[in-house]
C-alpha cells in the first residue's frame, strides 16, 4: 500500500472540472492535513493538473475522466491497494465500486442503499458543495473548513492588470447567460473607463468574439491555468456564470459577480463576503446541464450587473 518512495498512498477521486477542483479544495486540505504522512493522489482530469498542485495538498494527479460528470469505468491505478480512498466524486454506487474495486485498506465516503458496505453518513442534497465534503470528513473524525479555499497568488503577471474580466462561457447551455448581454456589459463598462478583458474556453472562440466589443481585450482558446490564475488574481472583478472561473476569483479573493439560474448559490455559490455577488432570481430549480440558457438566467438583466459592479469596489483602467 505504498508509494515507491515507501509512503502509504492515498488516493482521492474528484474525476470533475475545475470548478469541482476548487470547490473541493477544503477537503483537500483538510484530508492533507489528516495524513502527512501519505501520497495524496488525486483521480481527476490530467488538464487540471497546474490547479491541483496550486492548492498544496496534491503530491500527484492521476488522470481520470468520463463523458459529463459521469464517473470513469476504471482508474490506471498501479501497484499495491491504497491505503485510504476517498470519495469526493459523488454519492455512488457507481463511484463507490470504482473504488472499492481497487481494495483500498479504507474507504471514506457517503453511504448509498446500492453499496451497503460503505457505512458512511447520509448524503444531503440541499448542502453546498464545499460544506457537503467537509461534513462527510468530519464524520470520520477528520478536522474540515469550508472556508480554507484560498490559492495562493499566481507567480507570473496578468496579462491584462486591473481589467475587469467577462468569462461567457460555461460547461452547459442552461449556465450560459447570453452573449449579447455579456456584449452589453462589456459597452457599458468602457463607457465608464474600465478596462474589459473576455475570456472563454476550448472551443468557445466564437463565443468571445462576440462578446468582445471594440476596446475589449481577447482571450479566447482556452487559456493556460497559470496564465488565467493570474489574469483573475489581478482583475478588478470578475463576471461569470457558476463556472470554474467564479471559484477561481473567490480563491483569489478577487471582487467577483456571479450569474445563477438552475442551480442557487446557497448549493454552489461564493461564501458571504461583500467582494462576491451571487445574482438570482428565486424560483424553481432547473437542469443544470439542459441546452437552453435557464429561464432563472434569463431573468439577469446587464443593468443589475453594471450595479453589482458599480456597488463594488472595480478599479477604472
Amino acid at each position: 500500500m505504498t508509494a515507491p518512495d515507501g509512503r502509504p498512498r492515498l488516493l482521492v477521486l474528484r474525476a470533475l472540472g475545475l470548478g469541482d477542483l476548487l470547490a473541493a479544495v477544503p477537503a483537500l486540505r483538510a484530508l492533507r492535513g489528516a495524513f502527512p504522512g501519505h501520497e495524496l493522489v488525486l483521480a481527476a482530469p490530467p488538464e487540471l493538473a497546474p490547479a491541483a498542485a496550486a492548492t498544496g495538498a496534491v503530491d500527484r494527479l492521476l488522470p481520470a475522466c468520463a463523458p459529463g460528470r459521469a464517473v470513469p469505468r476504471a482508474l490506471a491505478w498501479r501497484g499495491p491497494p491504497p491505503e485510504v480512498a476517498v470519495d469526493l466524486h459523488g454519492n455512488g454506487p457507481p463511484s463507490h465500486r470504482l473504488l472499492l474495486a481497487l481494495r483500498p485498506g479504507r474507504l471514506l465516503a457517503f453511504a448509498h442503499p446500492g453499496t451497503p458496505s460503505v457505512a458512511g453518513p447520509a448524503w444531503c442534497p440541499h448542502e453546498h458543495e464545499r460544506e457537503r465534503w467537509c461534513r462527510l470528513l468530519r464524520s470520520y473524525g477528520i478536522a474540515a473548513d469550508p472556508t480554507d479555499l484560498a490559492l495562493p497568488r499566481p507567480a507570473g503577471t496578468s496579462p491584462a492588470p486591473g481589467a475587469v474580466v467577462l468569462h461567457p462561457g460555461a460547461a452547459s447551455a442552461a449556465r450560459r447567460w447570453p452573449a449579447d448581454r455579456y456584449a452589453a456589459v462589456a459597452r457599458g463598462l468602457l463607457e465608464r473607463g474600465h478596462r474589459v478583458a473576455v475570456t472563454g474556453g476550448p472551443g468557445e472562440d466564437a463565443l468571445v468574439a462576440r462578446v468582445a466589443v471594440p476596446g475589449a481585450a481577447a482571450f479566447p482558446g482556452g487559456l493556460p491555468f497559470g496564465v488565467l490564475s493570474a489574469l483573475v488574481a489581478g482583475a478588478g472583478a470578475v463576471v461569470s456564470g457558476d463556472t470554474g472561473v467564479a471559484h477561481l476569483a473567490v480563491a483569489h479573493g478577487t471582487r467577483s459577480v456571479t450569474l445563477f439560474g438552475p442551480v442557487p448559490p446557497a448549493l454552489w455559490g461564493p461564501p458571504p463576503s461583500p467582494r462576491h455577488t451571487a445574482l438570482w432570481h428565486p424560483g424553481p430549480p432547473g437542469n443544470p446541464h439542459g441546452r437552453r440558457p435557464d429561464p432563472l438566467l434569463l431573468r439577469i438583466r446587464p443593468e443589475e450587473v453594471l450595479a453589482a459592479l458599480a456597488r463594488g469596489e472595480a478599479p477604472a483602467g
